[in-house]
């Protein structure tokens, strides 16, 4: 993409900032106009044809507005059975007045926090669609929850999407959790049309000494989406941090999951599922970034890929050198269930000490003929049959989601998706 390609883009998506963002956003400009959209070319996205996707599907940018909500349609869009506060957005713009007033907790619009620290972890020079974003968000949400507060309840990011005209829509949200603190927050993204739509979003959590934060993100939108999430943590010592992706649609998804252990005793788990059909491509990239000693990580994805699907896994941990006994675990497990399906897997370990156990490792296969003839032998009918298996392989990951509810939504989902109940 030319330079001049790339200022025109801008040029649709930049529009008058809260004074406070200026300098932000004059930053993320920079960077971007230096970086580019990142085409098969660039090794992070050689998988990943998102430039090409984005040419074919919005021919003229523009910055997304906020779409005018129901209560009705907030209510159809929440999880079977959820209970929980709920913090609501629409084409990434926040809306109080259907959102829960949750005590003890903070939720402000970022232009209203003037010294509010966006960008001092998810850095622009990262990722271009990173850059794009601070380039152009043009506001977000605050939340803060204060040292030794316990939220008893999950809360809910709901958010709603819907094209209108080209529109982009730029996410930006900070959450702080403060030091002795638990919270879990579930992510769950709507489709209110069957139009395509490109979401660019970034989010960055700063945990706390001692915090403890999981972060659940559903992704089940339509298949003409084109999505880049970043998400970008800073978790202290004695803290845990725990992340479950589910995907289970969209046109084209990318996940970019960044964690940087910078405490000793830390622990970060990073979680997936992928269960796709159609034409549909999910590419998961991982970070795990050790900087402190007796820190622990564990990551474990399963994907599953019928029709013309596709998924791409990159997953990286660092260990640096004063990460001394640092304990590291990264699995990608994968099953075609078609000759079209594809699967580009890349687990990287990158050591600098010498003092830790690490492993890595992955694996694609296809379903077991043997145990499904052995189910269908006793009985089973072969769709059920073939549902057992397939729920049998990613049964371990389904088990880390803590939230009940949650928990069973997702079941009923994998279920529906794999057409049988068991």
């Amino acid at each position: 993409m030319s330079i001049q390609t790339k200022q025109d883009l801008l040029q649709g998506l930049f529009t008058a900032s809260p004074s406070n963002f200026i300098s932000l956003r004059e930053q993320g400009k920079e960077k971007f106009l230096s970086q580019g959209l990142p085409n098969q070319k660039s090794e992070e996205y050689r998988f990943t044809p998102i430039a090409k996707k984005l040419e074919q599907a919005i021919t003229r940018f523009s910055p997304a507005s906020p779409l005018s909500l129901s209560k009705e349609q907030v209510e159809n869009a929440l999880i079977e059975g959820f209970e929980g506060d709920i913090l609501v957005f629409s084409n990434g713009y926040y809306h109080p007045e259907f959102s829960s007033r949750i005590d003890g907790i903070e939720v402000s619009i970022l232009s209203e926090k003037p010294n509010t620290p966006i960008g001092s972890i998810a850095k622009p020079e990262k990722d271009p669609f990173l850059s794009l974003n601070q380039a152009t968000f043009s506001d977000g949400v605050f939340i803060s929850i204060p040292s030794k507060f316990i939220c008893k309840k999950p809360i809910l990011l709901l958010n709603l999407h819907q094209e209108l005209d080209g529109q982009v829509i730029s996410p930006r949200i900070w959450i702080e959790v403060g030091d002795f603190s638990e919270v879990t927050f579930i992510e769950q993204g709507c489709s209110l049309g069957n139009s395509p739509y490109f979401v660019n979003k970034v989010i960055e959590i700063q945990g706390g000494v001692q915090s403890q934060i999981s972060y659940h993100r559903i992704q089940h939108e339509g298949n003409q989406v084109i999505e880049v999430s970043q998400l970008e943590t800073d978790i202290q010592r004695d803290a845990r941090f725990t992340s479950f992706y589910l995907s289970l649609s969209g046109d084209l998804i990318r996940n970019n999951l960044s964690l940087y252990l910078k405490g000793s005793n830390s622990v970060g788990n990073m979680y997936g599922i992928s269960l796709l059909q159609g034409k549909s491509l999910v590419d998961h990239h991982t970070c795990v970034d050790h900087k402190e000693p007796h820190a622990e990580s564990n990551e474990l994805y399963k994907g599953i890929f019928g029709d013309y699907s596709r998924g791409v896994f990159n997953g990286k941990i660092l260990v640096r050198q004063d990460a001394q006994k640092t304990n590291a675990f990264q699995q990608n497990n994968n099953v075609l269930l078609s000759e079209e399906a594809l699967i580009n897997t890349k687990p990287q370990l990158e050591i600098w000490a010498d003092d830790v156990k690490c492993s890595h490792g992955c694996t694609v296969g296809q379903l077991d003929e043997e145990a499904l003839f052995y189910l269908q032998a006793r009985g089973i009918e072969k769709t059920t049959a073939r549902g057992l298996l397939l729920f049998a392989f990613i049964a371990e990951v389904v088990d880390k989601i803590q939230v009940e509810s949650l928990q069973k939504y997702i079941i009923a989902q994998i279920q529906e998706r794999l057409g049988s109940t068991f």
